[in-house]
């Protein structure tokens, strides 16, 4: 009978996303007891240090679904109603009929009609999501900025809306979850990562998992590499950055382990109850931000191949760093996967990114952790 995980495999997809142009990379697959772990190419491209399964990492939006997990804890026990007006909890955040028509949960579920505030806060991203017309200087000048959470959201809710509350297909946007991040400082007292450590990370057992204090990564990690769609070449190293610009909607470090960890617990109800976790898994229509419309839940999404398992869990990216986590529906098989280079497609001559050998390849990879 065929090994359901096959390292030889496993290393050779690796090897192959590798050398398709990604620096390098780092996975975790869980088959019921079985774990293989595995690592490919470089984790500085200078020095040529390889990359190792156990290194930190930025994991970008995947931090949406530990924040949503602790508003959930918080629903259950009575501090928020996922139902009621965003404006009864922060009346001067979101102030007037938004605040009124806005809910919690759509907020979790990206149909605020709430705007992205990351272009207003990067001029030179202004133009965004017509990628020709942006450029990556403001990536450079806020590197050790300290953005203010409150100045963040102003930014998304004075911008004009992506959409009305609860409309259909919902617009994924940072905002939201600044807005969470700010609801559960409101209810806890405590600051949104401060919470989300002590109800989440710490409940789960998860030992190399936090919030950054500082813009450096502690411990065994990568550089991160940005391309910014080939205006970075070569790409440039991001590793030392001030997460502030995301707090508790994407500036989580983790590990591959942790990760797949968590989104065990996570789906055997150990984090949040039963009854929570299928409304995290109650899904609308949204336009996530690579621009294709896909199904999300309160801050989890699913994949699945046609004729396959389904399977939930988040990706996120952070200036040079990916990440990918998921768990089949049953909970016994997982991929965690992390990749030190961001936005390596070029653009072509409409301003739409080109397709790229690293595609094909992490797509390979995807499928072997995923049906074996």
């Amino acid at each position: 009978m065929r090994n359901p995980l096959d390292p030889a495999e496993l290393n050779a997809a690796m090897e192959n996303v590798h050398r398709a142009g990604i620096p390098g990379l780092f996975a975790e697959v869980r088959d019921g007891d079985q774990v293989w772990r595995g690592a490919a190419g470089v984790a500085d491209v200078t020095t040529g240090r390889p990359v190792t399964a156990g290194m930190r990492h930025r994991v970008g939006s995947v931090t949406k679904t530990f924040t949503a997990a602790a508003v959930l804890q918080q629903a259950e026990r009575g501090r928020i109603d996922l139902d009621t007006p965003i404006g009864r909890y922060l009346p001067k955040l979101v102030p007037g009929e938004r605040g009124a028509a806005i809910t919690v949960r759509m907020l979790l579920n990206h149909t605020s009609g709430l705007a992205e505030y990351l272009p207003y806060a990067y001029p030179s991203l202004k133009a965004f999501p017509a990628l020709a017309d942006t450029r990556p200087e403001s990536l450079d000048d806020n590197r050790l900025t300290r953005f203010r959470p409150a100045e963040l959201i102003g930014m998304g809710v004075s911008a004009p809306a992506v959409g009305t509350p609860d409309g259909t297909p919902g617009v994924y946007s940072n905002t939201n979850y600044l807005l969470l991040g700010e609801l559960l400082r409101q209810v806890t007292g405590m600051t949104a990562e401060r919470c989300v450590t002590r109800d989440v990370i710490e409940r789960a057992g998860l030992r190399d998992t936090g919030f950054p204090t500082d813009p450096h990564i502690h411990g065994p990690h990568s550089r991160i590499y940005e391309a910014w769609f080939g205006m970075i070449d070569p790409p440039r190293d991001y590793s030392v950055y001030d997460m502030s610009w995301v707090g508790p909607a994407a500036s989580l470090i983790s590990t591959v382990s942790d990760l797949n960890r968590f989104f065990g617990k996570l789906l055997a109800g150990e984090i949040v109850s039963p009854s929570s976790l299928d409304q995290m898994r109650r899904t609308v229509p949204v336009v996530s931000q690579e621009g294709p419309t896909i199904d999300y839940g309160l801050g989890l999404y699913p994949t699945q191949a046609p004729g396959q398992h389904t399977f939930w869990g988040h990706g996120g990216t952070a200036w040079g760093a990916g990440t990918l986590a998921v768990i089949r529906a049953d909970g016994e098989r997982q991929l965690a996967v992390a990749v030190n280079l961001q936005r390596w497609n070029r653009l072509d001559s409409s301003g739409r990114p080109q397709p790229h050998p690293a595609d094909d390849a992490l797509a390979a990879l995807h499928r072997l952790a995923l049906y074996g």
